[in-house]
């Protein structure tokens, strides 16, 4: 007998997961380098990014017994994408700093960085020597990034769940294939 549970859980090889673990470091440093150290922002900007980051793993996790759950939780880390978005666009509007135009040459730059490499130490470079206008356009870039991937999950996600159904169907199949062969159990699923 076949295993009704998908074969799920492995976000370390989600490009949005990765993108996402890179904003969160970026972000902590940002917030540590350009912000007063009570400002409130710093913790609303964190936990969004925090947040962008632990709902992509807990999706993932919760995809092995539960479609739904997995979309409800990718869609989660997406809004919280967008409010850390909001806060860079925030960040920079308040003080009178330029946004990139997505596509300058310096938005370019973001976005050809190695994606199977790319990691922290991709920008670590930029983002600490750099002011805070170059520093929250790259972030803004990678957050960009980082939203596409997303979008492009959860359209995965609906796809997948029209096409193979939710584990209600799966284990009512699996039961139903069962009821007709019992003698066949080998004690696996």
């Amino acid at each position: 007998m076949t295993g009704f549970l998908p074969k799920k859980g492995n976000y370390h090889d989600l490009l949005s997961y990765r993108k996402a673990v890179i904003i969160y470091d970026a972000t902590f440093r940002f917030c540590e380098r350009f912000l007063e150290k009570h400002d409130r922002t710093i913790d609303q900007m964190v936990q969004a990014a925090r947040s962008g980051k632990q709902n992509i793993v807990e999706g993932s996790m919760a995809g092995v017994a539960s479609a739904e759950t997995e979309l409800k939780l990718t869609n989660v880390a997406r809004a919280s994408m967008e409010e850390l978005l909001e806060d860079y666009l925030d960040f920079l509007r308040v003080r009178n700093l330029k946004l990139w135009p997505k596509d300058s040459r310096e938005a370019q730059y973001v976005r050809k960085q190695e994606k199977t490499k790319e990691s922290y130490e991709t920008y670590r470079e930029f983002l600490e020597t750099r002011a805070a206008e170059v520093c929250a356009n790259i972030i803004i870039c990678l957050v960009h990034q980082c939203n596409y991937l997303l979008n492009q999950q959860i359209r995965k996600l609906e796809r997948d769940f029209v096409k193979q159904g939710g584990i209600r169907e799966k284990m009512y199949t699996a039961r139903k294939t069962y009821r007709k062969n019992p003698g066949e159990d080998k004690g696996e699923l």
